[in-house]
């Protein structure tokens, strides 16, 4: 074999069609895009047109909504916590914050704060201080001896505050 021999596979490679250049090129005139007006201009057309009726997307009902006020909260699991206390990246006898987690490389960054989640299992005795953790991650850290501090104000307490500043119409 010949560096002059080799070769792509027949028909692999296929010519670009070059529309608009004449009738004998069986893509002249109009270039296969049909006749005038708008979907024969490049750069216009109108998403999801269906000629006049109305659109599936506006047939539809509106369902949802996003909550501004939701925390976006980054989760790290009990045995991750083992993995990096055995390999010596996390001091056990120090308290866990989202700071010391990204400080030790677990997390990437903390966003708005650090959810506790129980998979694995966690033998040694920490003390831990995220903004949010399941009931099984709760349980397992304070077995092994440890603590769990939750940071953010729990829901019943921020409706107890809201409705404590509402006036009460009723009474006057």
């Amino acid at each position: 074999m010949k560096l002059t021999e080799i070769a792509d596979n027949p028909g692999s490679r296929k010519k670009r069609m070059r529309v608009g250049r004449g009738i004998g090129s069986g893509k002249g005139k109009q270039a296969g895009r049909g006749g005038k007006g708008q979907t024969a201009r490049s750069g216009v057309r109108i998403k999801g047109f269906e000629g006049g009726q109305m659109p599936l997307h506006r047939r539809l009902p509106k369902r949802g909504f996003n909550n501004i006020f939701r925390l976006d909260l980054t989760e790290v699991n009990l045995d991750r916590l083992q993995e990096a206390i055995d390999a010596k990246k996390l001091d056990a006898k120090a308290t866990v914050t989202a700071e010391v987690l990204v400080k030790s490389g677990l997390l990437r960054r903390s966003k708005d704060g650090v959810r506790l989640l129980g998979r694995g299992e966690i033998k040694a005795k920490i003390n831990v201080e995220v903004h949010g953790a399941t009931k099984s991650a709760i349980e397992a850290v304070e077995k092994a001896g440890g603590t769990v501090k939750i940071l953010a104000p729990a829901k019943d307490a921020a409706a107890q505050k809201a409705a404590a500043k509402k006036p009460n119409k009723k009474a006057s």
